[in-house]
């Protein structure tokens, strides 16, 4: 958890896994589409951590957060006859929206798998954004129980599979997070946090820094009961965990994807896991301090700045704030969970 831990290896990249050029050709490929998110003072956060500490605002995003940038990339590029045959994807809310809003921009028929407690804000968005292109089916308690019956349907009916984060093109689309906010940034970056749920934007974001911005110190943040990179970390293997508690939904896998590890291993400096109750205080604080409406996955970047305050004291921060599609029909639990 300090800067003097050792520097990452040099990234050995492979055609397997994406490039800066990829990404900058993703970047080009969703121009119109995507939005060019804020990179944010936060003045709050920086009085309290005496930083300048910055928020890449994904939330600010059409589908509000950064899932559309991924998710874009990859259908874009669908060959003729897989724009036929439909695509089918599985999420817990985010990536379903991003799915939704290309199926419908791109004319494509999609299904989308669900756990069947996804926030019914993330679920009426995924039929508001796609309209009639789009079939959601909800099912199991865990992305993994949705990834299943994905994939099952990918098997019986023909439909390309749009993976919400172990997919090279997704991957890419992330990326395109990065490029903006060193486009933006006043300056040298010291440390970036990234929040981590099945790594793609990880990766992404560390595939840029690691070429573009290599003395920039990079945290992967996972929740506390789903942190499956740090334990695949320790391990030395990406392993798969037992279980995991899906409360920070937009986060909650129990395998980091096979490329994202491969890259997160090599790009990222550490990982480190945030408990329930300091994401819940987190998207609190954001409410009343900032009146920004972030979701709790959204919340772990900024989350994890208490476990470096002394570290960061003096530096440049940036958090990304990767969603705001928070449902407050969940507020008492999260109110329940701040204050525990």
């Amino acid at each position: 958890m300090t800067a003097a831990a050792a520097l990452p290896e040099p990234l050995t990249f492979t055609d397997l896994l994406p490039e800066v050029q990829d990404i900058e050709a993703a970047a080009a490929r969703m121009e119109g589409i995507i939005r060019h998110t804020p990179l944010q003072k936060s003045e709050y956060l920086s009085r309290k951590y005496k930083a300048e500490i910055l928020l890449k605002r994904e939330d600010q995003q059409p589908v509000r957060s950064f899932k559309i940038r991924g998710a874009y990339n990859r259908i874009a590029q669908l060959s003729d006859q897989e724009r036929a045959c439909g695509i089918v994807c599985a999420s817990a809310g985010n990536h379903a929206q991003g799915v939704a809003y290309s199926c419908h921009a791109l004319g494509i028929r999609g299904t989308v798998f669900m756990p069947a407690n996804t926030p019914a804000l993330k679920v009426n968005k995924v039929r508001e954004f796609g309209g009639d292109q789009i079939d959601v089916v909800l099912t199991g308690h865990t992305f993994d129980d949705a990834c299943a019956a994905a994939k099952e349907f990918e098997c019986t009916e023909g439909a390309t599979f749009i993976h919400p984060f172990d997919d090279f093109d997704v991957i890419a689309g992330q990326g395109t997070l990065a490029l903006e906010t060193l486009e933006d940034a006043p300056g040298a970056i010291d440390y970036l946090f990234a929040p981590v749920g099945g790594g793609g934007l990880a990766s992404g974001v560390g595939t840029v820094f690691h070429h573009r911005s290599p003395d920039t110190y990079l945290v992967g943040v996972e929740p506390k009961d789903a942190a499956a990179l740090k334990h695949s970390f320790a391990a030395g293997y990406n392993l798969t965990l037992a279980r995991i508690d899906p409360f920070i939904d937009g986060a909650a896998t129990k395998r980091i994807g096979e490329l994202g590890y491969t890259i997160c291993r090599q790009a990222l400096h550490e990982v480190v896991s945030v408990d329930d109750k300091a994401t819940c205080s987190t998207l609190i604080d954001l409410y009343q301090e900032e009146a920004i409406v972030a979701e709790l996955a959204g919340c772990l970047s900024i989350a994890a700045l208490e476990q470096y305050k002394d570290e960061i004291a003096g530096k440049r921060v940036v958090c990304i704030l990767s969603g705001g599609n928070n449902d407050f029909t969940r507020a008492g639990q999260i109110m329940q969970k701040a204050n525990a």
